[in-house]
């Protein structure tokens, strides 16, 4: 994952439009393709590191914990410690990340068809 560096034009830029156009600040947050996966395998209710990453296979355990740290940092996701020998930590959608269930519903509909739609040209 290319990080862009925070004093870049590059940077500078993106911000800039994120601040000016909510789609594109939506997007950053949820965009891509580890983000969105993740958000949707959440929406079924609470779960730990290890089924999180179960549920994705292609994933490394390197970019899972980068991108739930993205997640809970952007109020996505929330994390919670369990006090238990070994410590259980269980990752769920806070209230505003439930709110993406119609939107990931919406995406998921689109792509079935335009994906149809694609192999019929």
């Amino acid at each position: 994952m290319t990080k862009i560096k925070e004093t870049s034009t590059n940077f500078e830029n993106k911000k800039a439009l994120a601040d000016e156009c909510s789609e594109v600040y939506a997007a950053n947050i949820i965009g891509g393709q580890w983000s969105l996966v993740i958000c949707s395998w959440l929406l079924q209710g609470k779960m730990r590191f290890g089924e999180l990453k179960k549920s994705i296979p292609n994933i490394t355990e390197r970019m899972l914990t980068l991108q739930l740290r993205k997640l809970e940092k952007d109020n996505i996701i929330t994390r919670k410690i369990h006090a238990e020998v070994p410590p259980r930590v269980e990752y769920e959608l806070t209230e505003i990340g439930y709110e993406l269930r119609p939107i990931i519903q919406q995406m998921e509909d689109w792509g079935k068809r335009h994906k149809d739609l694609s192999g019929q040209l």
